[in-house]
């Protein structure tokens, strides 16, 4: 419910004694749109069928103490008012009391209507500040929710669309997409756009673990349940409870874990390691593969009642070669961001690194993009990243054959690009001080690979 921004703020006074009633609407009449009740009831039927900023409630209504009651009844709608209590017995009990149950302040009969004035006013721009901060918050929650997911492509324009559809709702969702592809920001955005939000999002790798080591994970276990369990444990599914539980790679759990998957998912209950005792679960279950589970069900190597219960809403990440019109985009965002990290002057990209980007086919996606700009931000020495400053296999792929291809120009293009893989390799390593790990990101290669390129082209990392 909202109302003209002209509009006076409203006031609810619920109060059994009708002098007084009255004597507070004449008083407030000019700074509030003015309510007056006499009960609890008739209170709540103003609270639910108009838009209320502030209640101020007698503690004591008809004898009782309705009044906190009443506190307690207004937190419960979608937008309560900010609640000031009027008391006769003021104590320090009564303020605590008050304050538990949702009360913004209270103030002693009989009253002092210019000291409650000013409580109001307090109680009012308390409301005021609120409303702002929640208005700011939905509308960083609709702009941010998505702003990881790069892209206004038509293939990811329809999948913002399908995440704000989806989001709000229970449903189990099946991410599909190579590996890169930003599987697990569509996961962390559908969390995001959720009322589950405020809980927690747990992530399983689940090729990653061992079949003993996911079920412990994913269920926990009880002490004693196997070798090496010394203590309780409690799962992913217990720690994910009123949240959301991303499993990436689920292709990848065994036929023994996809039962008790399956049932845990009908059932919203799971089962700890070593114990038989069923607990309750309230987890919303997002699912993630780079491989086609269709297929994996016919043969045989995936369960086809697993997968219906995970397929209930699909969403397909396309390949980076697939919307090749994203990447300047992708591309603008991550040299700010490594830009600032590092402290560099860097702002944008050279034509030739522009059209070596547009050319590379992306086998490592999105993912490969963002190591290969934080790559060329590493080595730039100016404002604009140019192609020699990109991984070499990206400037080697982009560059057209120069001049005859015989046999001999090919074996002499070959060696240039060792050269340059070898110099990249080098500065890479320089730049990290022999770190192969941060080397290796920076060139966007695995470990391993980088190992192996050292060893052969005999490079001292040191």
């Amino acid at each position: 419910m909202s109302r003209p921004s002209d509009q006076l703020p409203t006031l609810l006074v619920v109060e059994d004694e009708k002098n007084t009633r009255d004597g507070l609407r004449r008083y407030f009449e000019d700074k509030f749109d003015i309510y007056l009740a006499q009960d609890v009831n008739t209170a709540m039927n103003v609270l639910e069928t108009q838009p209320v900023d502030v209640l101020l409630t007698d503690l004591r209504l008809m004898g009782g103490t309705e009044g906190l009651d009443l506190l307690v009844r207004a937190q419960s709608i979608s937008h309560p008012p900010v609640c000031v209590l009027m008391t006769a017995y003021g104590s320090e009990k009564v303020a605590v009391q008050a304050m538990k149950r949702g009360a913004y302040d209270y103030i002693t009969k009989p009253l002092d209507l210019e000291k409650l004035d000013v409580v109001l006013a307090r109680a009012l721009h308390s409301r005021k500040v609120e409303t702002e901060n929640r208005q700011l918050r939905e509308e960083l929650d609709r702009k941010f929710g998505l702003e990881k997911l790069i892209g206004n492509s038509p293939a990811m324009i329809e999948i913002h669309e399908r995440i704000r559809q989806v989001a709000p709702t229970r449903a189990t969702v099946l991410i599909e997409g190579e590996s890169g592809t930003g599987k697990e920001l569509a996961a962390q955005s559908l969390h995001m756009l959720s009322p589950r939000k405020g809980a927690r999002f747990v992530v399983v790798h689940c090729a990653a673990l061992s079949q003993q080591l996911l079920e412990s994970e994913l269920f926990g276990h009880e002490k004693g349940a196997f070798t090496g369990a010394n203590e309780r444990r409690i799962g992913r599914f217990e720690e994910a409870s009123h949240g959301t539980l991303f499993l990436d790679e689920i292709s990848e759990i065994d036929a023994a874990t996809q039962v008790k998957l399956l049932r845990a998912l009908g059932e919203q209950t799971v089962q700890r390691v070593g114990s038989n005792q069923n607990l309750k679960v309230d987890v919303r279950v997002i699912a993630a593969t780079n491989k086609n589970l269709e297929t994996l069900v016919r043969e045989g190597r995936f369960r086809d009642d697993l997968f219906y219960r995970l397929d209930v809403v699909p969403i397909r990440m396309p390949p980076l070669r697939e919307r090749r019109e994203d990447i300047p985009l992708m591309t603008d965002a991550f040299i700010r961001e490594f830009a600032r990290q590092n402290n560099k002057p860097v702002t944008g990209l050279s034509s030739d690194a522009q059209e070596a980007l547009q050319r590379y086919d992306w086998p490592g996606n999105v993912r490969e993009l963002r190591a290969a700009i934080e790559h060329a931000v590493a080595l730039c020495r100016g404002e604009r990243i140019g192609a020699r400053e990109l991984p070499a296999r990206i400037f080697g792929q982009s560059q057209p054959p120069a001049g005859p291809t015989g046999s001999g120009s090919l074996a002499q293009s070959n060696l240039n690009l060792e050269i340059m893989e070898r110099n990249f390799i080098q500065q890479a390593l320089q730049l990290t001080d022999g770190n192969i790990t941060e080397a290796a990101k920076l060139l966007g290669i695995s470990r391993r690979t980088l190992h192996r390129k050292i060893k052969a082209s005999r490079i001292k990392p040191a």
